[in-house]
């Protein structure tokens, strides 16, 4: 019998319980260790680390268990020191406190927007690794202290949930989530009332949200949620699912991300006295209509659009997650024109200039389509990649939005992710930290809280990650071997619940009790499932892995999980042929794929695993952290150098794995190539290496492999460290460029940059002159000078208003210069009756071989961020160089 209403009834704690709720609702517990253990003495029975939730723990725990606890001191004590704990954990200063007190100028607070946040699986609002990356920055930022405000959507059914057909097909289920059963609190006004966001629809119609609030320490998260009694059946629905529906579905999520985003911090900051933001940070292009709102509300004030998008841009970071076109969000123009202006959102805001900042204006692009990652790249002043490689796609992916720049030149910068090792790091890890060098030391440094040197780090990484070198080999492998015996438990029991819901009989599944082996070389695989990342690569020559894992003495097992997306046939049909070779009696106790990845499986899955294998199709592989996450464990890399591991690969963390993309342009031949390398790796280096012993059976050169990846690597892949790059070298530039930006100078720096477009057409390098002797014969000596004389005709412009350059550098055989250097020419003179001005200034010829020059014009402003911002560069006519025969291609020796 079906009920007629749904509602929740809450536990009512006895009073010396009562800081057991603000501990339940503070998502600090789901990476602090403590507060974990007393729920679990709680109630030992219901508390499931793999997917805890202590709200629902609370809520299932028997009123006479409630009452036992209310008279058991100890464990009144013990929720004392919690809750103490996470009072001065909230109140006291940390790093960004520490910084401003220092003088540091920082912005006041940030507001980072995302479509989906990874925090806890008790939260399930993720589908992957943007998500959990998302909830690690804020997890990072409330340990260090920065005032950041998360903004996403709350979906009623999650991403979904996975099993498998008895054919191993990707079967998704979507179950519903009450918000009054999560670690949410619902925003309120003061009269008592919900808060409410409101945008209104074509026809007059409106999409009203609720706003719900999850505590991330000290960071708060503002989720939007549609499902409200003012909506009617269609937009209720806006927030039923994570990357659901079609365009016109995914455009109301992503209006009501972006424009109900900056309202309901608003209505936040208002409610709470929350410091207003002066930077948002946009995570992605899903949530690029904040910018459209923030404009909307400078033009409430009597800026006009231009004026008004220069603030914007100023105090805007856009973060770009994707290296490929068709991982970016596109809609049709006329839908979006459709749902702004007079019938639609932000009626003060002129369509045609709506629609201009995400037009595909570049060549090759799609005039009618609206881009999101381009709309926010051009509302936002900074914008960076997600690792040093992934920076470089995106410099040329993007080059074309700054035409006449090389792509190493375009503005468009790298900070490399980073996971939240609290998050991330078994228990067991920690323990052992602890036991060495202190709880409090070994928090702070896998926290990323304490600043310091490490050898091969980034400034700026945490000390204390040397002591682990004091740690014995026996020690580290006991606990390596822990870790995978958890593991083959884990997966047992999983592998068990899988097949049951495949419709198996308990009598058939006596085999799961031998699957995987404690002491048998662990690698581990778990991921989304889309083409690029492979997951069958290790599929290519099935034979050859049948002879890896059944070796006699040196035999693999590997740990495979993965979600496809619910309309990838393609990502589907991988899975499906994974699952069916790990079906194989033959080889199924050496090989499992667990359904129904998520956090709670990964946190298992990372620690238990000896080598972590990522295997993309490179340069496709944005950043890729789930490595990290393996490394921060002590489990080896072996991986295709790509996003990160690209950058900070050494022969002591793990193996690369040999790429064809430079040579091998057939898809087929290409996997065929690396995965013959795999397979060779894994045969001649991997396996011997873990399996070589010395006398006291330890392997002395796997251990030290995973002391060097603990102290060497262990502290760049920190969110910490991440974060802190975000604040000092994003975030704060960003907030002094708001501040600069008054009212008045906001319309003066519209007005320039309006007087340098119309200019631009009539500027230009008329004639270049070198006054030396230094080349003769087309070549010149190493550390010999060039003095040259340029003429710039600046069509009306002003010098203030540009910088004229020397481009130098080695020079290919047609002439492109490679490794360029810019070097400033400085105004020598008044101009002539032709407008042309006269610029003069050294050249050093610091270089040997083929070298190369020329001369360009940009413009300059204060206030800009970079000389390409503008996508203006004027530069000499096809004759220039040849008059005086010093032009590029001069070869120096």
């Amino acid at each position: 019998m079906k009920a007629i209403r749904r509602f929740t009834v809450r536990p009512v704690l006895p009073e010396p319980l009562q800081p057991l709720s603000d501990l339940a609702r503070n998502l600090r517990w789901s990476w602090h260790t403590e507060t974990q253990q007393l729920f679990q003495a709680a109630d030992p029975e219901g508390w499931r680390p793999a997917d805890a939730d202590p709200v629902r723990l609370l809520g299932a725990v028997s009123a006479g268990r409630l009452a036992e606890l209310a008279a058991d001191q100890q464990f009144l004590h013990r929720l004392t020191e919690v809750s103490e704990d996470l009072r001065a954990y909230l109140d006291g200063p940390r790093w960004y406190q520490d910084q401003l007190s220092e003088g540091a100028e920082l912005p006041s607070a940030v507001a980072y927007f995302s479509p989906e946040f990874g925090v806890t699986a008790a939260l399930p609002q993720y589908s992957g690794g943007l998500g959990i990356l998302a909830g690690d920055h804020l997890k990072a930022a409330s340990d260090l202290g920065v005032p950041l405000i998360g903004v996403g959507l709350l979906y009623r059914h999650g991403y979904f949930r996975q099993t498998l057909s008895r054919d191993g097909w990707q079967q998704e289920h979507y179950p519903v989530l009450d918000p009054n059963e999560l670690p949410l609190t619902l925003l309120r006004e003061a009269d008592g009332t919900p808060s409410r966001v409101v945008l209104a629809l074509p026809g007059g119609r409106s999409l009203y949200a609720s706003v719900w609030q999850a505590q991330v320490g000290r960071v708060p998260l503002l989720l939007l949620d549609s499902d409200v009694e003012e909506n009617a059946p269609g937009e209720r629905d806006v927030t039923d699912r994570l990357y659901g529906g079609g365009s016109d579905h995914r455009l109301l999520q992503e209006m009501l991300l972006g424009i109900g985003g900056v309202r309901a911090v608003r209505t936040y900051c208002r409610l709470t006295g929350h410091a207003a933001p002066e930077v948002f940070h946009t995570n992605e292009g899903h949530a690029g209509f904040l910018g459209l709102e923030r404009i909307r509300e400078l033009i409430e004030t009597g800026l006009g659009f231009d004026a008004a998008l220069e603030t914007v841009r100023a105090g805007a970071v856009f973060t770009t997650h994707t290296p490929v076109p068709a991982g970016i969000d596109r809609f049709e123009s006329q839908l979006v024109a459709r749902h702004f202006g007079d019938d639609g959102e932000l009626p003060g805001v002129d369509v045609e200039r709506i629609l201009r900042l995400g037009t595909e204006t570049y060549p090759g692009g799609e005039p009618g389509l609206f881009n999101m990652a381009v709309m926010g790249l051009r509302l936002a002043q900074r914008a960076n990649g997600v690792s040093t490689l992934h920076g470089a796609v995106s410099r040329e992916m993007f080059s074309g939005l700054w035409p006449g720049f090389d792509p190493a030149e375009v503005p468009i910068t790298s900070v490399t992710n980073g996971v939240h090792a609290p998050t991330w790091v078994a228990p067991e890890v920690l323990r052992l930290g602890a036991r060495k060098f202190g709880a409090e030391r070994a928090e702070s440094a896998l926290a990323g809280a304490e600043v310091g040197s490490v050898q091969g780090a980034r400034p700026g990484t945490p000390r204390r990650w040397d002591a682990v070198t004091a740690v014995p080999d026996r020690e580290i492998w006991d606990l390596r071997r822990g870790l995978r015996e958890q593991l083959v438990t884990e997966v047992r029991k999983r592998l068990y619940a899988s097949w049951r819901r495949r419709g198996a009989g308990t009598a058939e599944l006596g085999w799961i009790d031998g699957v995987l082996d404690p002491d048998v070389l662990t690698i581990g695989f778990a991921r989304r499932v889309p083409s690029y990342k492979r997951l069958t690569l290790m599929l290519h020559d099935r034979e050859r892995l049948r002879e890896l894992l059944l070796h006699p003495t040196r035999p693999v097992q590997i740990v495979v999980a993965g979600k496809a997306h619910p309309a990838d046939d393609g990502g589907k049909r991988l899975v499906q042929e994974l699952v069916r070779f790990a079906d194989d009696p033959r080889v199924r106790h050496r090989i499992v794929f667990l359904p129904d990845y998520g956090m709670g499986m990964a946190q298992k899955l990372y620690p238990g695993c000896d080598v972590w294998l990522n295997n993309p199709l490179r340069p496709l592989e944005a950043c890729g952290t789930s490595g990290m996450k393996a490394a921060l464990n002590g489990c080896l890399n072996l991986s295709v150098r790509d996003g990160w591991w690209d950058e900070w690969f050494e022969p002591d963390f793990g193996w690369a794995i040999p790429t064809a993309d430079g040579s091998a342009t057939d898809e087929e031949r290409r996997d065929e190539l690396e995965a013959h390398a795999l397979y060779e790796l894994l045969e001649d280096r991997v396996a011997p290496r873990f399996y070589d012993r010395n006398a006291d059976d330890l392997p002395e050169r796997w251990i030290e492999m995973v002391r060097r990846t603990l102290v060497t690597l262990g502290p760049k892949v920190l969110a910490g460290r991440m974060v802190r790059e975000y604040v000092e070298r994003l975030y704060a530039p960003a907030a002094l460029a708001r501040r600069a930006l008054t009212p008045t100078a906001a319309r003066e720096l519209a007005d320039w940059k309006a007087k340098i477009h119309a200019a631009w057409p009539r500027v230009g390098v008329d004639h270049v002159e070198a006054l030396a002797d230094a080349v003769v014969g087309g070549s010149a000596e190493l550390g010999s000078t060039l003095a040259l004389r340029v003429r710039i005709a600046l069509g009306g412009l002003d010098p203030d208003d540009v910088e004229v350059q020397v481009v130098a550098g080695r020079v290919d055989s047609s002439d492109q210069i490679a490794e360029a250097q810019t070097f400033p020419l400085k105004p020598a003179g008044g101009h002539d009756l032709e407008d042309r001005w006269l610029y003069e200034g050294p050249l050093a010829l610091d270089r040997t071989g083929p070298y190369g020059y020329t001369v360009r014009v940009l413009p300059a402003h204060p206030l800009l961020a970079s000389g390409a911002e503008l996508g203006l560069v004027a530069g000499p006519g096809e004759a220039v160089g040849t008059d005086t025969g010093t032009g590029a291609g001069m070869l120096l020796r």
